[in-house]
Order: structure tokens, then sequence, then C-alpha cells
């Protein structure tokens, strides 16, 4: 499961009061009324960058340029909405609807850079700029999205439009634009807009402080050793680094491991010392939750309370119910069902899995029952005897810059006829920072591609994708996308290698850019990856299927040393290796799913009596005892206090974390089809891309699924390739 933010356009989020980093990403916009009537920018950010593709020129940006250009775009974009409501002619789709999808295109060429960087790139400076921007930002936004005379012109467009002469694209702009003010509070009373503004406000501002917390407790909480020897299992290179990390904390002569995102940590497994592997566990769970100024359970508890006052200002009876209207699910009762069936198998697979790692542990002469901080070291050795697999034997045959341009460029070319050059010529935020033409099928530049791959102290954890520019046939722009990994970098003059977890992060992250890529839209609030949430993951983990395709795998997976290509025997042993251990893979996802949604089901009198430190920590263990899963052996993916996906934005994923599940079963179908059909060919390339990766946001999600697949969606391949239930 790969942590991912994606960035997409605005304005449905833009008018749901939330904006977000990644709603004003994307936004784009001109003048609504004569140059004259709207204010002018000035500085870099003023009008749209020279360089190829409209990138953005990291030499010619400076921290001191982003508030003023805030505020510019702010106040530019203020002007054409009242351009759109003083304008004396009867509203149409051309003069509101369109008009206001126009709006903001400053404020989007800021935001495009700056929270990008606030990502993949921060400094302290970045981040006092965010705390104070974002409520500013909120406030923006609930201007238009709550303006009573804007809504009325916009209703009045909605309420004509059987007369209008829409096409499918701009029918699907009206509808969301109409809905998403409603959901906004346009409906509401004057006391209870007001009381949403104040709301988003808040929310603004305590989920900035949430991520950044998140951000300073992770780093914080990197585990410090004082010999080598506590390290032993880790290679020569990995104790190198950590000797590096320690002595850049101030730490020389010592060892530093950093914590990532996620509960586990990548390095566990390896560490020989069972009390190494503790500390670093409980580093990992403890990081956010053990008091002073780091700790995030009251800020959590205070989001929780505000989201479901707001969804009580609606008439909703919680935020999963309010938030999920324009989700394919639609209802929590359909999220939770979905995920709720999965349950028993699963317990009963977490419980005989935890019997074969005992066993395996006295076999080894251990006195201890397995623990968190035991159960991958086991399981990889279960792993090597059961499969003869072995996660160090096949890192030698994945060499960064070739599972990208041999492996993932391969497969798009093959499925999609895509090419690639790399160039050089461009700035980048990082040094660390690659770039790409992408050219499409017919030669023609399809866009520009960055790939940020390494992790670094200024990088949140997780990896996801962005645009700095979004396709618009309006505005006749190109996308320029970015993925961001948290790959460790290797030390100098070392081979950058990777495991294989991160070889299916890279076909996944660059799934979504495929999504991007092909976006085939007029409108940018409909382009490319402005999809639900949970659809969105759906095309970025079908993408994962192409790592071990025998075609491609024959390609990119050379052992770095040898050129020997990886053994088709090895990459059979890590297939059937995957169905093992499902009981920790896919349990801390499932309860981190249902975590969520237990957090966002609380009535606005239920989560305002959850109003301290302990309370949280009791309610997040009630709601996941409830579940009947062995959750002292098997936590959440992420705890609460650092779940970054639903705490660290005004909406996020929150009550939308199971969308990694729910795609997952539209992605193990969709490859079922591909292998079905003959695979990695053109035709299926081509009409993938026809039916789901151009559509965008423009039509109705289980309509795109079917002219792919032929059929509506079935759960059990993905049953299957989990080792839930026996395959045919």
């Amino acid at each position: 499961m790969k942590a991912h933010f994606l960035a997409k356009t605005a304005l449905a989020a833009l008018l749901a009061g939330c904006v977000t980093p990644q709603a004003l990403a994307s936004t784009h916009s001109e003048a609504a009324a004569s140059a004259a009537a709207i204010p002018a920018g000035s500085g870099y950010f003023a009008a749209d960058s020279t360089l190829p593709f409209l990138a953005p020129d990291f030499t010619k940006i400076t921290e001191a340029d982003y508030e003023p250009a805030f505020e510019q775009g702010m106040a530019i974009q203020k002007a054409e909405i009242e351009a759109i409501v003083g304008n004396p002619a009867a509203p149409t789709f051309e003069n509101t609807i369109v008009a206001l999808e126009k709006s903001g295109r400053m404020l989007g060429r800021v935001a495009a850079v700056f929270f990008a960087l606030t990502g993949a790139n921060t400094t302290d400076g970045l981040d006092g700029i965010e705390t104070t921007v974002s409520p500013a930002l909120s406030a923006h936004s609930d201007s238009i999205a709550l303006n009573p005379a804007l809504f009325a012109r916009v209703k009045a467009v909605y309420d004509a439009r059987e007369t209008l002469a829409l096409d499918t694209e701009d029918a699907a702009l009206l509808d969301n634009t109409y809905r998403g003010m409603v959901h906004a509070g346009a409906l509401l009373s004057d006391a209870e807009r007001e009381a949403v503004k104040t709301i988003n406000s808040q929310l603004s501002v305590l989920t900035t402080e949430f991520s950044q917390k998140v951000r300073a407790a992770t780093v914080a909480g990197a585990l410090i050793v004082d010999t080598a020897e506590e390290l032993a299992g880790l290679s020569p290179a990995q104790i190198e680094a950590a000797a590096t990390l320690a002595a850049e904390k101030g730490h020389e002569g010592k060892f530093a491991i950093a914590l990532q995102n996620t509960t586990q940590q990548p390095l566990l497994p390896s560490l020989e010392n069972r009390a190494t592997r503790e500390k670093l566990f409980k580093a990992s769970v403890y990081r956010a939750d053990q008091g002073g100024e780091n700790d995030t359970r009251l800020l959590l508890a205070r989001i929780a309370t505000l989201r479901a006052e707001k969804a009580a200002l609606f008439g909703d009876p919680d935020w999963a119910s309010y938030t999920m209207y324009d989700r394919m699910a639609k209802q929590p009762a359909t999220a939770l069902g979905f995920m709720e069936q999965m349950v028993p198998a699963l317990a009963a697979t977490q419980n005989r899995e935890a019997e074969v790692l005992n066993q395996r542990i006295a076999a080894d002469g251990g006195d201890f029952a397995v623990q968190p901080w035991d159960w991958y070291r086991y399981a990889e050795k279960v792993k090597a005897e059961k499969f003869a697999f072995d996660e160090a034997s096949v890192a030698p045959y994945f060499q960064l810059e070739k599972v990208l341009e041999d492996g993932v460029f391969y497969a798009a070319g093959k499925l999609y006829g895509l090419t690639f050059k790399r160039r050089t010529d461009l700035p980048v935020y990082h040094p660390d920072v690659w770039t790409y033409t992408v050219f499409d099928k017919d030669g023609s530049e399809l866009g520009l591609f960055y790939f940020d791959p390494f992790q670094r102290p200024s990088k949140r954890g997780g990896a996801w994708m962005s645009n700095f520019v979004e396709q618009s046939h309006v505005w006749g722009t190109k996308p320029v996308i970015y993925n961001v990994l948290n790959i460790p970098k290797a030390a100098d003059g070392e081979v950058q290698l990777v495991g294989f977890d991160n070889v299916e992060t890279t076909f996944h992250e660059f799934g979504h850019a495929l999504h991007g890529f092909f976006a085939n839209q007029k409108y940018t609030s409909l382009s490319g990856t402005a999809t639900a949430r949970d659809f969105v993951e759906y095309p970025s983990q079908v993408n994962e299927i192409w790592a071990t395709y025998p075609e491609v795998l024959q390609n990119y997976a050379k052992h770095h040393e040898t050129g020997e290509v990886i053994p088709m025997e090895m990459v059979g042993k890590i297939q059937a290796a995957s169905k093992f251990n499902q009981g920790y893979d896919f349990g801390e996802v499932v309860e981190a799913a249902l975590l969520d949604m237990k957090w966002h089901a609380l009535t606005p009198e239920q989560a305002g009596a959850i109003d301290t430190p302990e309370e949280v920590n009791a309610f997040e263990r009630k709601s996941l005892e409830e579940l009947g899963l062995e959750i002292d052996l098997v936590p959440p993916r992420y705890r609460s206090s650092y779940f970054n996906h639903i705490f660290s934005s005004p909406a996020g994923y929150s009550a939308g974390y199971y969308s990694y599940l729910w795609t997952e079963m539209l992605d193990k179908d969709s490859r079922k089809w591909f292998l079905d059909n003959g695979g990695l060919t053109r035709a299926n390339g081509d009409h993938y891309r026809a039916t789901v990766l151009s559509q965008g946001g423009t039509r109705d999600y289980f309509e795109m699924f079917r002219e792919f697949a032929g059929r509506d969606p079935d759960v059990t391949p993905m049953l299957e390739s989990r080792g839930l239930i026996e395959g045919e």
C-alpha cells in the first residue's frame, strides 16, 4: 500500500470550502471580464513561465515571492468573481460556469509550486508561510463557495440545464459546480454559512499544524543507538548511512535510523538485535503521542469534532456521510460493508500466521511470542524457507534508473506507444530530481515528467503524484507532472538498488502520472486525475501489474554486476510469497481504513466528549478491538496520531482511506481483464486509455468501468490475490 497524496483541481474542493495544497495546485484562470476590471499581478507568478510546457523556473523563485503572490492571486480571483456576479447579462453557461472555472490562474500558479515544495523539499521558512496562508486561503475559498449572488447565477444555469445544448463534459462541469456549492453551504442560512466559514478556517489552521507536528515528530523520533553492534544485520552501507545521519543530528560517533511514515519500519526485518527492533518499533508507533510539543492527540480530536459539527450543519449524521457525496461508493454503509465482509477471513489468517511465526521463533531457540517488531523478521524467514525467497537476494536485480527507464517507461511504450527523453536543461527544486520529456504515440510532445525518488528530512513520508501544470484544452496547456518517492539514497559511489516494494511504488506512482498525461479535457477541474477519491488510486494500482510481467522484467530486472536477467523462478517466488503474511500486510491497511471511518462516524456530541490525550488513545483502541482483529500483534498502518492521510488537510482522505481497498478491487479485476485479453499489447493499452485514462472526471465511474471491462467490477480476483480465498 502506497501513501499517496494526489493533487487535483479544485473547483470541487474549492467550492467545498477546503482549499488544500492539492486543490489549489491545479487551479487555472483568466479574467472573467474586461482587463480593466481585474487588478494586475506582479512578480514571478504574475505570468506563465517562459520555460517549455510552462514548467516552473526555480532559478527565479525565492521564498519571499510566495506570500505576496498568494495575496495578489486571491485579490485577482476575488475581482474575477465580482465581475461574474456584476455581469448585467443573464446567467449563461459561458458567462457564469466557464468564467468561474477560469478564475484564479495566478493563485493556481503559486500554489502549484509552493505546495509541491512544502511536501517534497520544505524549510522552516516555507512552513511558516504555510501556517500564515492556510487560513487566508480557507477564507478566500469560502468567499467564493458561499457567495449568495454567485450561487444565484450558478443555480439559474443549473435549473435551465435541460434546455441547454451541453456536451458530456459541459454537463459534468455544471453538475459539479452546482453540487459543490451546495455541499459547501450555498443552501444554508446566513448564520449557518458563517458557522461553516468559521469551522473551515479552524480546520485549515489545525490540519496544517497536525501535518507539521507529525513531520517534526517523525524527524525527532529517529532511533539513536550507541554502537554498530546494535545494528547487526544491516549492510555496511546502511550502517554508514546511520552514522552519517547521527552526525547530522549532533550525535557524532553514534548511529541513527530515520523513521518512515508508516507504523512498520523497513529496516526491522534486517535487525538481528531484538532490543533494537523493539526500540525502533516503539519510536515509530509512539512518535506523536508522548506529550510535548509534537503530541498531536488533542489536535486530531478537535479536528474530528469540527468535522462532525460541520456535517451537522448540513443535516448529515456524521462527517463520513457528508463527505462521501461524490464518491463512487456514495454511502459509508457501502464502504463499511465492503471492508467488514473481509474481517472474519482476515482474523483467521492473522491467528494462523502468528502461530506459524511462533513456531519459527521456537525453532530458532527463542522463548518469546511474536510481537509487532518481530513479525516481519520471522515472516521473511518463513518466506525464505517456504518459498526459497529472500528480499536481499532480489534487490541486486533492481537498479533504480533501470527500473524507471527500462521498466516503467518500457511498459508505457509497449502499451501506449510513449517514448521518453531525459533532459538536464530545466531547473529543478532539488539536485536529486530527474526530468523527462514525454512523447505520445504519434511523436508529438505529450508533457513533462519530474522524478524525485530519494528520502530526505525536508520531504514528508510516503509517495505521491501531482502537477505543476494541468492539461486543459481551454488553456492549451499540456501536463507537467511529478512523482515523489521516499527511497533511502545509496551512499556516494554505491549503486542505487531498491527493494521490490519500491519497484512497485515506482510503477504505482507512474500509473498516476499516466492518468495525468492522458488527460483530454477542456476544463481543468475535470482533467486527468480529478476524479473521485475512491477511483483515483485505481489506474495507479493497475500499472503495478507490469512490474512482474515477464517481458517487462526481462528488460529491466538485470543484476547490476553480472547483467543476468532475474530468473523467472525468483519472480515466481516473489509472487507466491506475496500471498503469505497477508494477516499483517492486509490487516494493517484494513484496520487503518476502519479506524478512519470510526473517527468520522462520530456525532458532534460523541467527538466532543473525546477531549484528553488519554481519551483519544482509548477511543482508538476500542474502535480497533471491536473489529475482532489481532490489533496488539498487527497495529494499523497508521495510528491516529500520525495518520496524515486523514488529519493533515481540511478534508484529505478522511472517510476515504477505504479507497485503497475499493480501488484494489477494481485493480485486481482489471488485471484479470488484461491477462485474459493478451496482456501487454498496444490494443489493450489503447482500449484502457480510451475508456479510463483519458476520461478524467467527466463520466459516471461504474459506466466507465463497464465500458472498459464489459461488466460490473467483481471482488473475487482481489480476494484470490490476497490469499483470502482459493482461486480457481
